[in-house]
């Protein structure tokens, strides 16, 4: 029997009359508004499911990263709140929701589910409101805690609900929210994290020719899986400062910005591509800016990488040249592709964009491939930069969007998805 079939699912849960919390992944809201509600409507059948089964949902989710982890202090800043969410839910779903309040224990946060909520949830048995939402998980002491505070608050949170679902394929981290409540309740996987799990087969066990587009601002949060990746896939095409530091380390250029750790971990990732001659596929093109806060004329550039001379010094390169969509092998590996995954910005917003609408144009000209993205500035830039193509893809087949790009990646990295602590927990729940 396959991981899947082993997988508690919320269709076989028993919902009527129960209270049912959910971990869902809403980290959507910044500096008090929604930026993209994508996430949010990718859990609405959920949702849905639960209310016409008979059940009451609480649901949970983290926003940002309000706890300063050097002096141990958690700022529950208005602007990290789920009242956007919940307004959301009111005015697009018509789903009512109650916050409930909590004790604030000074600079430390909230200690813990306090006994007020017993009111709130009794409204929410009689149906005076659809949903109770808590406040943002990190908020809590106990949600980011490796000890006993993380046990306590995982109690608190089982001791409110009769079942457990986990709906949050993004939050993969084994925080209280996401792993505690599974040893206390009966516990599922949501409607989404089954979408997301079966849409992972198609990296894992894809149809060939696979490529891969990544980038990123650090090369250390993603050598791991970039070396798994390049074992996998069929071509790889990297961007962003991912990008720069492999050029600056193969070509020996020096790039503004680009640190000495970054430099030595793409020392290492490029001794790595030379056992795999052909699968880095290298845009010709970069674009060199002499400021990060403006795309102002005259002050930016296009280099030909090939004509760069070894030592020449770079300001900041922040893009990737439009003419690197002319180049036929380039055409060719994406137009050749049967599956590519994208978890990729190729220039730094939101003035460098060309080479991130040239990516994607492209990646769309090829009708046939599946094609994966995954991340939440990936999917944001696609609707921004490329609103109609990206509606167009949302009702396309050959098109799906991950609400979890870090995930991906973490789950590359393991080999396996079902290494990720949050489905090992569901996957061992007795």
């Amino acid at each position: 029997m396959t991981e899947m079939a082993k997988l508690p699912k919320i269709q076989d849960a028993d919902l009527y009359d129960k209270i049912v919390l959910v971990r869902v992944d809403h980290n959507v809201v910044k500096k008090g508004k929604i930026k993209d509600a994508y996430r949010i409507d990718c859990t609405i059948p959920t949702i849905i499911h639960i209310l016409k089964n008979g059940g009451k949902p609480i649901l949970m989710t983290h926003i940002g990263r309000p706890k300063d982890k050097a002096a141990g202090t958690i700022n529950t800043d208005p602007n990290d709140d789920v009242l956007p969410i919940t307004e959301y839910l009111k005015q697009k779903y018509g789903l009512t929701c109650k916050v409930p309040e909590m004790q604030k224990l000074g600079d430390k946060g909230y200690w813990g589910i306090d006994s007020t909520i017993n009111f709130y949830i009794s409204e929410l048995y009689n149906g005076e409101f659809d949903i109770l939402y808590l406040p943002n998980t990190r908020f809590f002491m106990g949600e980011e805690d490796k000890g006993e505070l993380k046990k306590q608050f995982g109690k608190q949170l089982a001791g409110i609900a009769d079942v457990f679902v986990n709906d949050a394929f993004g939050s993969w981290q084994p925080h209280a929210s996401t792993v505690c409540p599974v040893e206390y309740l009966p516990s599922y996987a949501g409607l989404l994290m089954q979408k997301e799990l079966e849409h992972l087969t198609d990296i894992f066990s894809p149809v060939k020719p696979l490529t891969a587009v990544v980038a990123g601002s650090k090369f250390d949060t993603k050598i791991q899986p970039l070396e798994v990746l390049i074992e996998r896939v069929d071509n790889l095409i990297l961007g962003g400062v991912i990008f720069n530091a492999y050029i600056a380390v193969k070509y020996g250029i020096k790039i503004k910005g680009i640190d000495e750790a970054d430099m030595k971990i793409a020392e290492q990732f490029v001794n790595l591509a030379n056992k795999y001659p052909g699968k880095v596929i290298e845009p010709e093109y970069i674009v060199e800016s002499d400021s990060l806060e403006e795309k102002a004329e005259g002050k930016y550039r296009t280099h030909k990488i090939a004509d760069l001379k070894k030592g020449t010094e770079l300001n900041y390169v922040l893009d990737i040249g439009k003419d690197a969509f002319k180049d036929q092998k380039l055409i060719d590996v994406v137009m050749k592709s049967k599956t590519i995954f994208v978890n990729a910005v190729m220039g730094f917003t939101p003035n460098f964009t060309e080479g991130t609408i040239g990516m994607y144009n492209l990646i769309d000209q090829n009708k046939d491939a599946i094609k994966l993205f995954g991340g939440g500035d990936t999917l944001q830039e696609f609707k921004n930069l490329l609103i109609n193509t990206y509606l167009k893809a949302l009702d396309d087949p050959k098109y799906y969007f991950f609400t979890g790009g870090g995930t991906i990646l973490t789950a590359i990295e393991q080999g396996s998805p079902w290494k990720l602590d949050t489905l090992v927990a569901l996957l061992n729940k007795k």
